[in-house]
């Protein structure tokens, strides 16, 4: 795991990534200061020592994404919400991968009068309004994941995520280090913001050229499909870099299909990709920790309600982006396979 390779003890290889996340401290910046020795303050609400729930009035706390159906990464970040979620909070999800939709969902939760409401922001234009109206009612919002470059704009309390232009970075880096010369970026929404910078971002520092592809993500087959002809047309393509992992997998399929010669990379963690870096089918994957970006956004808020704090000072607080191989499975394989990487 190529941060600061805390996976296997070895030192970083190559500029990957990431000097600006080592730089935003993952903490928590009280609004009101902690007593000192002898102070009457009474400690922050919080779990007892049996592990039970917090005694804290029951808070109920939205999330709306923009997943698109059977995209597994967010069940990871549902996860890590869920998780959180023990300290007596209600947890509702929802998504809709069109803006519109989108906006239309968190409209909705602020009109339930929820406590606290977790938002992507991968169509800002779309859903900005919508955040606004949330922040104009009283409701803290946590952006997560997406565009997080619009959030403090918005009124968010901050921001959950990799900076996605250095992790784009941080591949050309990589591709540039394994010697490639042609990459196919693909781009599985389209109007996604941080899609498109990520592959801005592999475009910036790789030395060789990078073609972008849009495809239907939510059309498995057709997404295949598009892949398969695009490197059948181009056999100068020697690397496919996606930007979720269930479409490395495809990119797998596609290459096969295709007679291609071509490397497969990916943004993004899951069982099937971690299985895929131990048998060489993907060279490396790009984890942003989304059971990470899920726990915190849902601890942020019931920290925010219960005791005044907010995470990171109101920073983006980044949970990657740090490149993995097949050197690193070992130490991931039993998290995978629980669905919490």
């Amino acid at each position: 795991m190529r941060t600061t390779r805390q996976t296997t003890g070895r030192a970083p290889r190559g500029a990957v990534v990431l000097a600006a996340a080592a730089l935003v401290l993952t903490g928590l910046t009280g609004c009101s200061g902690s007593g000192g020795k002898g102070s009457e303050e009474k400690p922050p609400p919080g779990r007892g020592a049996d592990g039970r729930a917090a005694d804290t009035p029951r808070m109920k706390i939205a999330m709306i994404t923009h997943a698109g159906a059977g995209d597994t990464f967010w069940d990871i970040v549902q996860s890590g919400a869920k998780a959180a979620a023990k300290d007596n909070v209600e947890f509702l999800y929802s998504a809709d991968k069109e803006g519109k939709e989108q906006a239309s969902l968190i409209e909705a939760a602020v009109d339930q009068r929820v406590q606290g409401i977790v938002v992507t922001l991968a169509k800002p234009e779309a859903v900005g309004a919508a955040v606004k109206k949330a922040v104009a009612a009283g409701i803290p919002v946590v952006t997560i994941n997406s565009g997080g470059r619009h959030s403090r704009a918005l009124g968010a309390l901050g921001h959950i995520g990799q900076d996605e232009a250095v992790a784009g970075e941080g591949v050309g880096e990589e591709l540039n280090t394994r010697g490639r010369k042609k990459a196919l970026c693909v781009i599985h929404e389209q109007g996604n913001v941080s899609l498109e910078e990520r592959c801005a971002g592999v475009r910036k520092t790789f030395r060789g050229t990078v073609e972008n592809l849009t495809v239907e993500g939510t059309n498995m087959p057709a997404t295949t499909s598009s892949i398969e002809a695009k490197l059948q047309a181009a056999k100068d393509i020697d690397v496919v870099v996606t930007l979720g992992a269930p479409f490395a997998d495809a990119t797998v399929k596609a290459k096969e299909g295709a007679g291609s010669t071509a490397e497969v990379n990916t943004f993004d963690l899951n069982a099937a990709v971690v299985k895929s870096l131990k048998s060489k089918a993907v060279g490396f994957a790009v984890d942003q920790q989304p059971y990470l970006q899920g726990y915190l956004a849902v601890d942020g808020i019931w920290l925010n309600r219960t005791n005044g704090n907010v995470l990171g000072g109101g920073r983006p607080v980044l949970t990657g982006p740090a490149v993995v191989t097949g050197e690193d499975v070992p130490a991931l394989e039993k998290y995978t396979a629980r669905g919490t990487r």
